[in-house]
């Protein structure tokens, strides 16, 4: 009996490694084998982020670029040049998602538009069957996150956000021994984005480049003049369609502080910071704090959970960073010691005399994101939310906590905050931070 009970359990862990990492798995008519194990994905969005997604998709075996998409006709080249250079068939090109969601031989899409994009086109993506893997920030507000986590329950979609670090054994691994107690009662977690952010400066409202179609790059934001500061990368740094660098690098490092304090929704949120050294056309902050009160309920005690954005010279935030140009990481507090949590590893320091203790290192953030990219496409063929990492529902808790620093920022007070219900207690005008107003016909609908 022990003898089968072994070889039961053997195979129950092959089948489980096997679908984390992707290998295609035999499982009926409905199963994903042979000529059915390829997906087809179209990336929507080429520029850096959409390129990094490429290449890993294409790394994994049975994936094929089916589609690209972008609505500036001068990103098409590089892409297409890397997909020559591995010997892969030309893919369909188009400016308009929407001709990608009508194609029904398209099976999965990746999204790397601007943040503002990000809902709707996940929310449409789901509507028409596809499934998802959406960049992070995954949402643009609060509101936008419960709507997609509907799309995907209501239409049986896999959406995967793209906080990487999830894929990782090394940040797994560090997670677990938080968990099971390595540093005693994990009370609190820092995360830092310190990253050198030089200025944008300042550029004219200018007539639409050749080749750009600016409506659909505006898509659900407030119709405004181009700009170049507020295309390409810097329209990270406006409020219509970026979040700041809490929302950018940091969305991260947030998810990670999350994911090892074990926690969703804050109660309490108070944020402050400030654009400082430079005058430029930059809106959001480029140095900021916040910090989160989780209370104690039934199942947890209280935690803190601070974070923190820096974009200039800054001292290092203990010897594992020493050596590192961005000093990008996680430090978890603990009754009995702490962790310092990197992309590329994590050390623990015990006791008072903060003796080393356990620690690991691995490859850095380009491995994550293969990792992830396998771990999708791994969900897709086995429709198996289980095996997912970066789920949906993560997404949109990790995002709501850079949501809620930046109305707190905004509004310049402490914030209350209902978890069970996702709204502000007692303030009207932080409840409209919520949402926003959409540009018809590019809105994010009440019923998905």
């Amino acid at each position: 009996m022990k003898k089968n009970m072994d070889r039961r359990q053997f195979v129950k862990n092959t089948t489980l490694t096997a679908a984390a990492m992707g290998v295609p798995m035999r499982a009926g008519k409905a199963g994903w084998m042979g000529a059915n194990d390829r997906v087809r994905i179209a990336i929507i969005g080429l520029r850096q982020q959409g390129l990094v997604n490429m290449r890993d998709f294409c790394a994994v075996p049975g994936v094929e670029i089916a589609a690209l998409c972008d609505v500036d006709e001068s990103q098409f080249g590089r892409p297409i040049k890397v997909l020559e250079d591995m010997g892969r068939p030309k893919p369909k090109i188009c400016g308009d998602m929407r001709e990608i969601f009508d194609d029904k031989d398209i099976d999965a899409v990746s999204i790397a538009t601007p943040n503002h994009w990000h809902a709707l086109a996940t929310i449409w993506a789901c509507q028409a069957g596809k499934d998802v893997h959406v960049e992070k920030p995954g949402t643009h507000n609060i509101f936008e996150g419960q709507k997609m986590i509907e799309a995907a329950r209501k239409y049986n979609r896999i959406v995967q956000h793209g906080t990487e670090q999830r894929s990782s054994p090394v940040q797994q691994e560090g997670i677990r021994l938080l968990h099971s107690g390595g540093i005693g009662e994990v009370y609190m977690a820092k995360g830092i984005c310190y990253k050198w952010r030089d200025t944008i400066g300042q550029t004219p409202d200018e007539p639409v480049p050749l080749g750009v179609d600016y409506n659909l790059w505006l898509g659900p934001a407030p119709e405004r003049p181009f700009s170049r500061n507020r295309f390409h990368y810097n329209w990270h740094w406006h409020w219509d369609y970026g979040n700041g660098d809490i929302g950018n690098q940091g969305v991260h490092e947030m998810d990670v502080a999350r994911w090892g304090l074990g926690v969703q929704l804050p109660n309490r949120v108070s944020s402050m910071g400030a654009h400082v050294m430079f005058d430029d056309d930059q809106e959001t902050p480029n140095v900021q704090i916040a910090v989160f009160r989780f209370d104690a309920s039934s199942e947890a005690k209280t935690k803190i959970l601070q974070f923190e954005v820096r974009h200039w010279v800054t001292n290092h935030e203990g010897p594992f960073f020493e050596g590192a140009e961005n000093e990008i990481g996680n430090l978890f507090y603990g009754s009995e010691g702490y962790m310092v949590m990197t992309v590329s590893g994590w050390q623990t320091y015990l006791g008072k005399n903060r003796t080393k203790g356990p620690g690991m290192t691995g490859p850095g953030n380009d491995q994550h994101a293969l990792g992830h990219a396998r771990n999708f496409i791994a969900a897709v063929r086995n429709r198996d939310l289980s095996i997912l990492n970066g789920s949906v529902e993560d997404g949109h808790y990790t995002c709501a906590l850079i949501h809620m620093a930046n109305a707190s920022f905004r509004l310049g007070r402490t914030l209350d905050f209902d978890p069970k219900t996702q709204r502000y207690i007692g303030d009207d005008e932080a409840n409209k931070t919520l949402s926003r107003a959409y540009r018809p016909p590019f809105v994010v609908p009440d019923k998905v």
